[in-house]
């Protein structure tokens, strides 16, 4: 390892299923050291988490970095997005954090929607359409399945401001990650009293939202971390706004990222406002626009049928006329919540390659569908597509997106994207730079430009010709929540 330049700087991404946290030398962006600790998500009818976990995890992670986190000048955290965690009047969880993939509350996203003026008005309101993922959602399915759990609430956090409030003692949150909460008005840069008020939701258990570059807090007294009491702590962010900043993303570079979700965004400097409730108007953690697009199923479900099939994840097969939606977990882009899997077009001749193709082309189709949406009208469509997460490596998933988008795909070699555009915000903390810049001068998104190759537009239309006939079925296809 080569020596330090600068001060030290730590990054927490606390996803859905792990915390990774980081240790960066601010100067250069070399990680000097690395943990990792895992999370449970819960397999029922909900996808929920215990908070307490990702403090242990947390800690867990910080513990393999060894003496260097004890020489950490600043921590930031990011984190999943739309989690709903309540707390009560101790500061302990009233009951497990519900995750944005849980979908119970589809039935009240509706109704929110309906019952605040539609969804051009949301989307003009808030930025976006709310949908089962949103925190909104979240609270107001709380209220009517479990309105004890209200009553003992005492304080309301999303996922990265659990862990920033207690290493800090103080409720923060940032604006990237409360655009995501649908109860934030993107027009205003303010909570949104009319949303509040319809959901019973008193403004004053919401944390405080913390400007770009300003400190959140320094860390208080602890026994379970290698902080010194006084090192600052960033504002956090949510975790697509921090992959962004750990790319240094400028406005028209679109980045799609495959992991447990899909997600296609860019940085945009003009405020989104789709009424259709596909792209989502968030804010950025930099004072900008964040549009983005986000599916539900994405590398676990392309596993999933992967193992179904007793195939290896890489073992796919071209040719074929099988068309495969894998909607395991309901689906948010198109909104489908209570959807399942369709297979269509099954032959004698088809292979178990082909099917695992098709579910490849599945997921990376709802994702490209949206990207025109995403992107500014005046961007460069020959831009390289930045190809980020934990699939962006696998060559199954680098050739699909190649051939069904027609557009050069770069990878970043940089792993840790989330974490290190945490790193990056705690480095400007420290540096009084713009945290985007820091991670250029990182040169984080360097990697590997694939060439674009000719878009497979048969496919593209044989899949958006299954979906559009079998919308009726996939709508019918609910469960008892």
């Amino acid at each position: 390892m080569s020596a330090v330049e600068g001060p030290l700087v730590v990054g927490v991404d606390t996803s859905t299923q792990s915390t990774k946290a980081l240790v960066v030398d601010a100067a250069t962006g070399q990680v000097v050291a690395s943990g990792q600790a895992p999370h449970t998500v819960t397999a029922g009818a909900g996808r929920e988490s215990d908070p307490r976990q990702w403090w242990d995890a947390l800690c867990a992670a910080l513990r393999q970095c060894g003496d260097a986190a004890h020489e950490a000048a600043a921590v930031s955290i990011g984190g999943q997005q739309h989690g709903l965690v309540t707390l009560d009047e101790h500061g302990e969880p009233v009951r497990p954090a519900l995750l944005w993939n849980d979908v119970r509350s589809a039935p009240q996203a509706r109704r929110l929607v309906e019952e605040l003026g539609g969804a051009k008005a949301w989307a003009e309101r808030t930025g976006s359409v709310p949908g089962a993922s949103f925190t909104v959602t979240k609270w107001a399915w709380l209220a009517e399945h479990e309105p004890e759990a209200v009553r003992a609430t005492r304080a309301v956090r999303l996922p990265h401001d659990y862990l920033t409030e207690r290493l800090t003692g103080q409720g923060t949150t940032d604006r990237g990650d409360a655009s995501g909460t649908g109860w934030w008005a993107s027009g205003t840069e303010a909570y949104d009293e009319e949303t509040l008020a319809h959901i019973g939701l008193d403004p004053a258990l919401l944390p405080r939202v913390v400007r770009p570059g300003e400190v959140a807090g320094t860390v208080r007294d602890s026994h379970d971390l290698p902080f010194s009491k006084g090192t600052l702590v960033a504002p956090g962010t949510g975790d697509n706004a921090a992959a962004a900043l750990g790319l240094g993303l400028r406005p028209g570079t679109p980045v799609l990222s495959l992991g447990t979700s899909g997600t296609v965004y860019a940085v945009s400097r003009r405020r989104p406002t789709d009424p259709t409730g596909t792209v989502a108007g968030f804010a950025d953690a930099r004072g900008g626009w964040l549009p983005l697009a986000c599916t539900l199923n994405c590398t676990l479900a392309v596993d999933r049928v992967a193992a179904l099939l007793n195939l290896d994840r890489e073992a796919v097969e071209p040719g074929g006329s099988v068309t495969l939606l894998p909607y395991l977990d309901g689906e948010r882009t198109p909104n489908l919540p209570h959807a399942s899997g369709l297979l269509h077009g099954l032959r004698h001749d088809t292979t178990p390659g082909q099917l695992l193709q098709a579910a490849y082309d599945g997921a990376v189709h709802a994702l490209l569908g949206a990207l025109d949406l995403v992107l500014d009208e005046d961007a460069d469509r020959s831009t390289p597509l930045l190809l980020i997460g934990g699939g962006a490596r696998g060559t199954a998933w680098q050739q699909t997106v190649r051939r069904l988008s027609g557009r050069p795909v770069q990878v970043p070699e940089a792993g840790e994207l989330v974490a290190l555009g945490a790193a990056a915000q705690a480095a400007g903390l420290l540096t009084g730079e713009d945290p985007a810049a820091v991670a250029r001068r990182w040169n984080t998104a360097a990697g590997p430009v694939l060439e674009a190759v000719e878009r497979d537009g048969s496919t593209l239309e044989r899949i958006t010709g299954v979906l559009s006939d079998a919308a009726p079925l996939l709508e019918r296809e609910t469960h008892t929540p």
